[in-house]
């Protein structure tokens, strides 16, 4: 063999080639400009709320002045789905937050529907699923869903949970 001839594994090294000036502005500076700039549009024009007039913060000021009225339920028992011998139960204390105190007037008009509401709900439950701050999370959340339709023209707030033993 001669030293031209190569042996039969070895196979020619590419040569390396480096990025040409317009190359690299036009496969890396060119798209960093264009994301940056997308997302500082976007921030302006999706994300930045417009800052309230004068009307809006006067009606936001009285708002927060007046406290919010709490109407007091009557305790809900419960049985919740069992799937042995032994039953479970709930027993819960509950307040409904509403604007004023002549909201709450109207929502004793409606309370039957709103507690039937939650009884339907509650049946429907396992223990399981009231285990942990997000169970009791998720049960808060149901209730208000439901406590607001329920109670159509009036608004309902927040329900706040007085107290709740599972067993």
């Amino acid at each position: 063999m001669t030293a031209v001839d190569e042996a039969p594994g070895q196979a020619e090294q590419p040569k390396k080639k480096k990025l040409s000036g317009k190359k690299l502005v036009l496969f890396i500076l060119l798209p960093v400009l264009l994301l940056g700039g997308g997302g500082a549009a976007a921030y302006f024009f999706l994300l930045k709320k417009p800052a309230p007039d004068a009307a809006q913060a006067a009606a936001a000021a009285e708002e927060a002045a007046t406290p919010p009225f709490y109407l007091a339920m009557d305790e809900l028992q419960d049985n919740l789905v069992s799937t042995g011998k032994r039953s479970n139960f709930l027993r819960l204390s509950l307040w409904l937050q509403v604007k004023n105190e002549e909201e709450s007037k109207k929502l004793g008009g409606v309370m039957p529907r709103i507690v039937d509401q939650f009884h339907t709900y509650l049946r429907s439950l396992r223990i399981e699923d009231l285990q942990g701050a997000d169970g009791v999370q998720r049960m808060r959340d149901e209730l208000l869903m439901r406590a607001r339709a329920a109670a159509k023209p009036v608004e309902v707030q927040d329900v706040l949970i007085k107290a709740m033993l599972a067993q």
